[in-house]
């Protein structure tokens, strides 16, 4: 069993490092488009090709580590956002050989590597399954869940280009200032990847004693400790201390070490769109907009719709119909008002509320586009924020 989990480790790392070489040839489609459709081409037939293969090495991460466990790997967060990363490329991929759109994997492939990175924070090690997710309808839920939100992530890159592209950058407006917004987010899921694995290489470790449903437990801090858990009490001598309590609604499991992860998010990532800032002396948007002249807008909005209107109904079929039959399995009911099925209710009102808007009130272009934005920010409210701070029968993820 060991072997295979340094197979799959090795080959999670290797397809990290081939979509990071196939977004390079990817960026060379941009500069070559510009002077030689050739040489264009050829960059874009590497970059595909190199992504399909990491892929393949995705995949194999993804069956070894099935075959370690002896169940489908999906059951915790590392698990779950590597085969969220999967889905995101293999949706791209799907849509590439439709399209023939290269830079699509621009921004794609960052993205699905964010993952990696992101689940990477998280602990790796292959455990046994609590009793409520020894089950079939996990699996099938889990899995249609992510398929669903990995077609739903690429409306959010066309959304994304379409707006980089399209919004006026010469001057300050909502629209030129709602997407830097969008854009200083993003660094701050790239703050909480840069935070962990510095202090990680560091092996910082920090213990708390706290109360949680009148259970005494402990917690150990992998960053140092801005906020404690309520009613926490340090245990590990010589490490900062902490600023204050989280609040003492924040009863998940480990919550406050939950909470003192989002705040480094913060702290790192706004120092890292300040650095960006300081270099390129403009928004972030502004700087990369050059770029996209040449991309026609009617393609974008094309992909943003046909994303949506596939993804939705596999997003239907995992998020509310097979959860709640797994719900009815694991806890007797089929809805419950978890903080986890309350935003997989939201997600599926939005998506729902955008193909009406489209399809009938003729919300095309940049209004589109900025609901596939909104969209993906909703999805991942609910995988970081849901997840790693409000309490919940998700805890265990």
């Amino acid at each position: 069993m060991q072997s295979l989990i340094q197979t799959s480790s090795t080959m999670l790392f290797t397809a990290f490092i081939i979509y990071l070489v196939a977004t390079l040839f990817f960026g060379f489609t941009i500069k070559d488009k510009l002077t030689d459709k050739r040489n264009s081409k050829l960059a874009g037939k590497i970059a595909i090709t190199l992504t399909i293969i990491g892929f393949i090495a995705h995949l194999i991460y993804f069956v070894t580590r099935w075959l370690a466990s002896g169940h489908a790997p999906v059951s915790n967060m590392f698990e779950f956002v590597t085969f969220l990363g999967m889905c995101l490329v293999l949706a791209f991929i799907i849509i590439w050989f439709i399209y023939k759109f290269n830079l699509l994997g621009l921004f794609a492939l960052p993205i699905a590597m964010l993952f990696i990175a992101y689940a990477s924070m998280f602990p790796t090690e292959v455990a046994p399954l609590v009793p409520s997710l020894k089950s079939h309808w996990l699996y099938i839920h889990v899995t249609t869940v992510a398929v669903g939100s990995g077609i739903l992530f690429i409306s959010f890159v066309a959304g994304l280009i379409y707006l980089l592209r399209n919004v006026d950058q010469t001057e300050r407006n909502k629209r030129s200032i709602s997407l830097e917004v969008v854009m200083y987010l993003i660094f701050l899921l790239i703050g909480f990847i840069v935070a962990s694995t510095a202090f990680g290489a560091m092996d910082y470790h920090a213990s708390f004693e706290y109360t949680n449903n009148d259970k005494v437990q402990t917690t150990d801090y992998t960053l140092p400790p801005i906020a404690a858990p309520h009613n926490g009490t340090l245990l590990t001598e010589d490490v900062m201390k902490p600023w204050f309590e989280s609040p003492s609604w924040m009863r998940g499991a480990d919550a406050g070490r939950k909470f003192n992860s989002v705040i480094w998010s913060f702290i790192v990532g706004t120092i890292l769109y300040g650095i960006v800032r300081l270099i390129l002396r403009k928004r972030v948007a502004a700087a990369i907009q050059p770029l996209l002249q040449h991309v026609k807008p009617d393609l974008l909005d094309e992909i943003n719709y046909r994303s949506v209107a596939i993804g939705f109904p596999v997003y239907t079929l995992g998020g509310l119909i097979f959860a709640a039959i797994w719900a009815q399995e694991a806890w007797g009911r089929f809805w419950g008002w978890d903080p986890k099925e309350v935003w997989a209710l939201i997600t599926w009102f939005f998506y729902a509320a955008y193909l009406h808007l489209r399809l009938s009130r003729g919300w095309h272009g940049e209004r589109s586009a900025w609901l596939a934005v909104i969209g993906f920010g909703i999805i991942l409210f609910n995988l970081i924020v849901v997840n790693l701070v409000l309490a919940g029968l998700h805890s265990y993820a």
